[in-house]
């Protein structure tokens, strides 16, 4: 991913702003999930062209409601194939949401108005409706992978209008 040539930024002198990704401490670099459970959705990827589709079926681990994994210190050891994020990996993988922290820092581009970091609240993602909050039909477990072609859908690469806005919504 490369870098945009930034515009003037509300967000310069932020560690997000000043440390590269491999500088950031384990606590900065956690704190750069801004809690979607996007990339906890299971994903189809077209052979031919490689794009990369999303469904609304989700890693038997997260916890739908609250939009976190049931065992994040041993997610690895339960699903083999779950991707753990890395300052390396971040800038290749093509299936990270847009709207992403970790890859809208890795892009140099500043944080949404819903991100914690800038909110100071968790809930200001699903506030947004970013998040993946009452958008899962089922989990790996439930939905056998022969089915998953029935089960993309759009919405974990596009943001809703609200979520677009540069500042929070009143009322």
């Amino acid at each position: 991913m490369t870098q945009r040539s930034s515009r003037p930024s509300g967000q310069d002198g932020f560690f997000w702003k000043t440390k590269t990704l491999e500088e950031m401490s384990r606590v900065e670099w956690e704190s750069l999930c801004d809690g979607c459970a996007r990339c906890c959705l299971e994903k189809l990827e077209d052979e031919d062209t490689g794009d990369i589709y999303f469904t609304h079926v989700s890693c038997r681990l997260l916890d739908a409601g609250l939009c976190a994994c049931k065992d994040y210190a041993n997610r690895s050891e339960q699903v083999p194939d779950c991707v753990r994020l890395t300052p390396e990996n971040v800038r290749s993988l093509n299936w990270l949401p847009p709207s992403c922290g970790y890859r809208l820092v890795a892009e140099g581009r500043d944080l949404y108005w819903w991100h914690p970091l800038i909110s100071g609240d968790r809930n200001t993602v699903h506030e947004a409706g970013v998040s993946v909050r009452g958008r899962v039909r089922g989990t790996e477990d439930e939905i056998p992978d022969s089915e998953l072609e029935d089960h993309i859908v759009q919405w974990p690469v596009r943001l809703p209008k609200r979520a677009r806005l540069r500042n929070r919504p009143r009322g």
